[in-house]
């Protein structure tokens, strides 16, 4: 197979390029959908990517992305399994385009959220609301005795 392709998206601005030579595929007998060619055919792929040794990562990139997916990653490496098409092929493609995904969401920068100010409508709504719980109060205590 050729290189892996991640393209442009925050993080990595020019994508990434990822050597096929980095990437380990292993093949072993799926269950599901295959009929009687699923006990003979080795279609689940095993898709296997060493971010430790890799080249494609900068050390920001690489220390980013093991934070982010430190729960889907087994020491610095991350595997995915395919194995939802009767194919080999279709299985191969389909593991790789999941690790695209994986790593174009991890190497993103995280979204920091600014707070906004309350609108004039929310302030005034809750200051009403305010006075009505005040004369609601107000209204439940004794009359004053004169």
């Amino acid at each position: 197979m050729k290189d892996l392709y991640v393209p442009p998206a925050p993080g990595a601005p020019e994508g990434l390029r990822i050597p096929s030579g980095e990437l380990v595929e292993q093949f072993s007998r799926s269950s599901g959908p295959g009929g009687q060619g699923v006990n003979t055919a080795d279609t689940r792929v095993q898709l296997s990517f060493d971010l430790a040794s890799t080249t494609a990562l900068n050390e920001s990139q690489r220390s980013q992305i093991i934070a982010q997916l430190a729960e889907r990653i087994s020491g610095t490496v991350i595997t995915i399994r395919a194995s939802e098409h009767r194919s080999q092929r279709f299985n191969r493609t389909a593991a790789r385009e999941r690790l695209i995904a994986m790593l174009r969401e991890a190497v993103a920068p995280p979204i920091i959220r600014r707070p906004s100010k309350p609108t004039q409508g929310s302030r005034r709504r809750r200051l009403q609301a305010k006075r009505l719980r005040s004369e609601t109060k107000r209204n439940r205590q004794r009359p004053a005795s004169d």
